[in-house]
């Protein structure tokens, strides 16, 4: 049977090279889990099933989502078995401990056998003697072993030999991927029938490290120059620049009525899948605008659209170094300095509960646009370059959707992402939590793999049962998110899209995890259409009227015209009482009429101002009083001695 083997691998020789094959996809869930086996295991939630190189453990030990897999008897006669369905050239395994907040559970060494119908096993040889592969010294760094010849079969175990003991109590439990080059099936006829693994987008498929991606979009600029624009928000802490592209008919500059809309990626470095899908975005945008998709031509010339691929450049090289699927679960997620981003904003919630428990009168409290902290704005404050420069670029664009690209899970999480009493967790919403909700829901609904009905949970929570789409705090508590400190200090809307199950995929497939992500990508972009907006003017001058409040009826969360005195008021489908006010006018109230189109309803006001304010402002340009606003005035001042 193994002769055979020889002779396969003779036959495909001129289609394989010595190159790295990429992983089978344990990690990923491209093996599914009747593909794996095994020699015995302790309970469903340590079953061969959960032997995936970084799956994660719930926060109890016991339940169906524990971190790995774990043999049932402690002696070198168990085994993790693969099934890649076809002929493989296996090159190397990755092994990895057990995850458990609770116990402590590596494997230090192991055999590996290989096998095409899983009853004779041929032991992997170092020269005349069976290989044994060093594994891991603790529960979290992945360790490659590459075999010295690589074996093509269908089959692989993996069998421990020596593992950590715990006096007697020691259990075998291991997590894995396994490395190898799926051969061609020469019986396969209907090649078409099988999983695509290409893209038909021409884009540039690969892992970018910094200079890289700087080329990468300075080549975009080049070919698209009238649409794109690259500017930096600011430095990491070792000095790489936060590039931007801005994408839009006029780059550089706000106009009037148009939306801004912008995608963050990389806030953890080694979530890196956002970071190349911004990347294949932008050239998707640029080569799609230039052959006139209409789609996209109206994207651009209705938005301003800002990417920031790459948000904790730090972290993603040294994420990058180690490799897609030796980085870990964390290695790279932090800053250079040590802080987790994600954590890092000011927290805004717990001053705005405050107020609303301690306040006397509830139509006095603000409802958006709530100040930093001082003490958060200092330069003692433990606050990274990187989220100072994000926070300069927030307050700069009057962005109005967005959405932070993650990756460790699939599901789109939407705020509030902090529980108000500090609960673990909590369904925490906004007073947006419809709004939000739709949302999620259309980045959700439109993923290829979230959309699965038959998908595998990631880790250890079926994000399926809700929809694929989760309130933050429901979750688990965030302070100090981004999510959060958007919404609640600047006009702008954002969730958290969880992109897959693999912080790190494996270059391989990236293709299809673009095909997965594109549609989603570009339908959630649209969604800054939705809604109400316009422009607020003085009635008399027609100037615009920057920072005038714009308030909706049963909605208690305002916002704010900018500049030039546009504003956009993201809502779903309905008729809305809104009312604007803005500091020496009278208030103006409209009834606005949101319908299910894919553009939004205008509704402009224009606004009178004060007596007095008027008298201020002549005064101020040396003018003579007009008779009305002299009539109004003594008016005004009869009125005031009558009451007094």
């Amino acid at each position: 049977m193994y002769e055979q083997h020889v002779q396969i691998c003779a036959m495909y020789k001129s289609l394989l090279t010595v190159s790295e094959c990429p992983p089978l996809g344990l990690e990923s869930l491209k093996v599914k889990d009747n593909q794996l086996r095994a020699s015995s295991y302790k309970r469903r939630g340590l079953g061969p099933h959960r032997g995936r190189l970084n799956i994660q453990s719930g926060v109890d030990d016991g339940d169906i989502y524990d971190g790995g897999w774990c043999a049932q008897y402690r002696d070198k006669m168990q085994w993790l078995e693969v099934d890649a369905l076809r002929l493989t050239r296996f090159i190397g395994v990755i092994l990895q401990g057990r995850s458990s907040i609770w116990s402590w559970n590596v494997v230090h060494t192991y055999k590996v056998q290989f096998s095409n119908d899983s009853l004779v096993w041929k032991p992997c040889m170092n020269g005349t003697e069976e290989a044994v592969f060093e594994g891991n010294q603790d529960t979290e760094t992945p360790v490659l072993a590459l075999f010295s010849t690589s074996t093509v079969a269908r089959y692989i175990r993996i069998n421990p030999q020596t593992w950590y003991q715990n006096g007697t109590q020691g259990d075998i439990c291991l997590r894995a991927e396994v490395l190898g080059c799926t051969l061609p099936d020469p019986n396969n006829i209907y090649a078409w029938q099988t999983q695509p693994t290409e893209s038909k987008d021409k884009l540039d498929f690969r892992h970018h490290n910094y200079k890289e991606m700087r080329k990468l979009m300075k080549s975009v600029n080049e070919a698209c120059p009238d649409i794109t624009r690259i500017y930096s928000i600011g430095k990491s802490y070792t000095g790489l620049k936060l590039y931007v592209m801005e994408i839009s008919d006029n780059p550089g500059k706000h106009e009037l009525g148009e939306p801004e809309f912008r995608y963050v990626a990389g806030m953890h470095g080694n979530e890196v899948l956002g970071r190349e899908l911004l990347l294949n975005l932008m050239q998707y945008m640029c080569q799609e605008y230039k052959q006139g998709d209409q789609r996209i031509v109206h994207l651009v010339t209705e938005t301003r659209i800002h990417l920031l691929p790459s948000m904790n450049p730090d972290g993603y090289e040294m994420a990058f170094k180690k490799g897609s699927e030796l980085a870990g679960w964390g290695f790279g997620r932090y800053s250079y300095e040590g802080i987790d981003m994600n954590h890092n904003f000011a927290d805004l919630n717990s001053g705005m509960w405050s107020a609303i428990e301690l306040a006397t009168d509830q139509s006095k409290l603000i409802n958006h646009y709530f100040p930093i902290p001082e003490q958060y704005t200092s330069e003692e404050a433990f606050v990274a370059s990187e989220t100072r420069a994000v926070i300069n670029w927030m307050q700069n664009i009057p962005f109005v959707l967005s959405a932070n690209l993650h990756g460790g899970e699939l599901v789109v999480v939407y705020p509030f992402d902090m529980t108000r009493d500090w609960a673990p967790h909590e369904h925490t919403p906004t007073a947006d939590e419809s709004f939000f909700r739709w949302l999620a829901t259309v980045y959700a609904s439109t993923n290829q793999v979230m959309s699965n009905p038959d998908r595998r949970p990631c880790h250890n929570k079926d994000f399926i049962r809700y929809n694929n789409i989760i309130n933050g705090a429901a979750w688990h508590n965030v302070p100090g998110s981004m999510n959060d400190f958007s919404y609640l200090h600047t006009n702008c809307f954002e969730v958290t899209v969880e992109l897959s199950c693999d912080k790190f995929p494996h270059a391989s497939e990236l293709p299809i995890e673009w095909e997965n992500n594109r549609e989603s990508l570009l339908v959630y972009m649209e969604q800054v259409h939705r809604g109400i907006k316009g422009v607020v003017r003085d009635k008399d001058t027609e100037a615009g009227i920057a920072d005038a409040i714009i308030k909706v009826d049963d909605i208690d969360h305002h916002i704010r015209s900018v500049t030039d005195g546009d504003y956009w008021r993201l809502l779903n489908p309905g008729e809305y009482q809104v009312t604007v006010s803005a500091e020496g006018y009278f208030p103006s109230s409209r009834t606005c009429q949101v319908m299910y189109d894919h553009y939004p309803t205008i509704c402009d006001f224009r606004l009178t101002k004060m007596p007095k304010q008027r008298l201020k402002d002549i005064l101020a340009r040396g003018g003579k009083l007009p008779k009305d606003l002299q009539l109004r005035l003594a008016a005004e001042q009869l009125r005031e001695q009558f009451l007094a």
